[in-house]
């Protein structure tokens, strides 16, 4: 690479020693350019192609360290060599101290040593430029990450803090360079409130990287408080020998608080703020152990609220919230506080009664209680409801050994003790066997229905928040019972699925909606995508592709009007399975969305990993918008994340304006439920695709 240099020098014979000395580089890596005035130098180097300057202080137009501050000002990134007839020792050193890289006398102009000398000065004044370049993006760098970084010397005295260190402990850089990081940095143990030492001193004296105790809270310089997480680093010179170290850290407050929020609210009832089954099944757990090592018992109660369907029908949702959560109160004013009182859904409450030797006594006492103080009138909303409830109660170790068998046997009782009048409670026997009798009932009259043609579906529109339009249509099952009436798939869905048959009447409702779908097409409805739910024994079978695949053939329906709507834990029990099925249903053309979306696994890489089209929230996260412990977080956080992702959200159960509107402000697409329109029988549904929600219900553009 050949190098520019700019000769200024009034003296001729200066000039032409060091152009002759330059030139004779075999490498021919230098060019010359000499002028004799410094007017004429700083015009020439504002051309710019300059990469070292050799001059004369003594010049016509400049004498003295002027003439260096005046080309140092035009060119400060330039090395400058300073030119000296004889030895002016203090002009020199004062060139130096301004900035030039060097000086040569005129005794020396012919030597070897000259090329040599400002090769490395130029080569010396890159490195110093890189340098700086480095250590300003390093700088940059710093100064742009959230987490607060500060750097210490030996002694543990700060050296360095960036921005978001500054902002994070009240110091400023230069008000902190020098203080031990045990003052800029004061952190203590969240219980104990005791102060903590700060991990740099470990490193300083290990030499080795470290971490902070978990539970670290920062006192920034002005007392507030921040949970912190870090790790810190011993710094080393190119030797390897350590020169300081390094702590960096970020405030964790707010993520603990969504944490513990999350948590909370994953552990316990939207509705009545008590414990969830989750919860309950943990606590249960911890019981039976600590029972075990101490010989003692505890027992299990199944409550179930008489009735409370009229109150539902007759008086509105809203009430029966509040009645609930009526109910809840008194049950927590019945018990201890080593007892948990949970609800289970619905109207169905358990109640744990724990560490005693004498479980049936305090079970019956608490039972007691409990229908007593429920018996009281309820004032809500100015109507004053009167309420009954049916107990069941199971003891460890008697009547179970797990959590499941104690709660399945006190459900078993509670059931006894409806058939017994209700308004009562009744320990489990082991010849309660009526659910069973009733399950094998069911699926005896299961393996006829289908032949007898018992089943029906009904249809459920989707609708778009935005338009009001009907988007789609969702297919749900009825089984009309001569005896028994209409029943709701609640009552037998588990008994096909335990007993097999599920799997053909699975096939008949596939079938079915598609072949009502393809009707309304025909007719010139649009009804949108058809919704089909598949249950774990349908979507493991292995025709289950094929006969999809025949049904579309068979009923002529277009493949992409099909939406199928499986549940994460179907997906999550064979993951690799799982994606190879929804990547065949893909290829063939069909919509696929995840149903009851929020109570599985919600996890993204695998939202990432199968082909969905669709999130359906489960409806007791809808539902939960509007009440008082409702605030829609895990709504909002399902919409975003669908959103994010390129895939549509369907909201399940909505049956409340205030629902609609919250969906529609997160921007959630569409919406389900009764607020909407009731099931349908596909002729009443036929008439609903004509007139439209909006004209049906209500002003969908007007204000909401």
């Amino acid at each position: 690479m050949t190098n520019r240099v700019l000769i200024i020098t009034s003296n001729a014979d200066d000039a032409k020693a060091l152009q002759n000395v330059l030139g004779k580089e075999i490498d021919g890596i230098f060019k010359t350019e000499w002028v004799s005035h410094l007017s004429d130098g700083i015009e020439r180097l504002s051309s710019g192609g300059i990469d070292a300057i050799m001059v004369d202080l003594t010049l016509p137009d400049k004498q003295g360290i002027e003439t260096f501050d005046a080309l140092f000002a035009v060119a400060p990134h330039t090395p400058i060599m300073i030119l000296n007839a004889v030895v002016d020792e203090m002009l020199t050193t004062e060139a130096v101290q301004h900035g030039a890289q060097g000086y040569l006398t005129k005794s020396h102009f012919g030597s070897y040593l000259v090329p040599l000398s400002l090769r490395n000065m130029i080569q010396s004044k890159a490195i110093e430029g890189t340098f700086f370049i480095e250590k300003n993006r390093a700088e940059i760098t710093l100064n742009s990450i959230s987490d607060a970084v500060i750097c210490t010397d030996m002694f543990g005295n700060v050296d360095y803090l960036n921005v978001a260190a500054e902002s994070m402990t009240g110091w400023l850089r230069d008000e902190a360079r020098g203080i031990p990081i045990s003052k800029v940095m004061k952190i203590i143990n969240c219980e104990t409130r005791e102060i903590e030492r700060n991990p740099i001193d470990l490193v300083l004296r290990k030499d080795m990287p470290m971490k902070l105790a978990s539970g670290t809270i920062l006192i920034r310089r002005d007392g507030h408080e921040a949970a912190i997480e870090d790790s810190a680093a011993p710094i080393h010179d190119w030797d390897n020998k350590m020169v300081g170290a390094v702590i960096v850290f970020h405030d964790i407050t707010a993520s603990q608080t969504i944490a513990l929020k999350m948590s909370y609210l994953a552990q316990h009832d939207f509705l009545t703020n008590l414990p969830n089954r989750v919860l309950l099944n943990d606590r249960i757990s911890q019981a039976i152990a600590f029972a075990k090592r101490c010989g003692t018992s505890l027992a299990m109660l199944f409550m179930d609220l008489d009735n409370f369907k009229h109150i539902n029908d007759s008086l509105g949702h809203e009430t029966g919230d509040k009645l609930l959560k009526s109910v809840a109160e008194r049950l927590c004013g019945c018990v201890r506080k080593s007892d948990t009182v949970s609800r289970q859904g619905g109207d169905e409450f358990l109640i744990l009664v724990t560490e005693n030797r004498h479980a049936e006594d305090d079970a019956a006492l608490t039972a007691n209680k409990i229908i007593a103080a429920l018996v009281l009138p309820h004032f809500i909303n100015a109507n004053e409801l009167y309420v009954t409830a049916s107990i069941g109660i199971s003891v460890y170790p008697t009547d179970a050994m797990d959590a499941e068998t104690l709660i399945k046997h006190a459900d078993t009782a509670m059931y006894c003790a409806k058939e017994s009048g209700r308004n009562n409670y009744q320990f489990f026997r082991h010849d309660m066997n009526v659910r069973a009798v009733e399950r094998q009932v069911i699926e005896t009259h299961l393996r006829q229905a289908l032949e007898r043609k018992e089943f029906v579906l009904h249809y459920q529109p989707l609708i778009n928040l935005d338009s009001g339009r009907i988007t789609g249509v969702e297919a749900l099952l009825r089984w009309i019972h001569p005896n028994w009436g209409i029943i709701l798939p609640d009552r037998f869905i588990q008994v096909a699925e335990n007993s097999g048959l599920i799997v053909p009447i699975g096939r008949w409702v596939l079938k079915e909606a598609c072949r009502q779908t393809k009707r309304w097409e025909d007719e010139g409805l649009k009804p949108g995508l058809i919704a089909v739910n598949i249950s774990a024994l349908e979507f493991r079978h292995k025709d289950f592709v094929k006969g999809v695949r025949t049904i579309l053939d068979e009923t002529g329906l277009a493949p992409f009007s099909l939406q199928l709507e499986i549940t994460e834990s179907v997906l999550m029990s064979d993951a690799e399975s799982s994606a190879a099925i929804l990547q065949e249903l893909k290829d063939m053309g069909a919509q696929l969305a995840v149903d009851d979306f929020g109570t599985g696994y919600s996890s993204l890489s695998y939202l990432n990993q199968f082909p969905i089209d669709i999130l359906k929230i489960d409806q007791s996260f809808v539902q939960a918008i509007g009440t008082e412990n409702g605030n829609g977080i895990i709504v909002s956080a399902v919409i975003a994340m669908g959103n994010s992702l390129m895939q549509r959200v369907v909201a399940e159960g909505v049956e409340k304006r205030v629902q609609l509107n919250f969906l529609k402000e997160s921007h959630c697409e569409e919406g389900q439920g009764y607020f909407f329109s009731r099931p349908l029988v596909a002729d009443q549904f036929a008439e609903l695709l004509k007139t439209g929600i909006a004209a049906m219900n209500y002003n969908w553009s007007g204000p909401i």
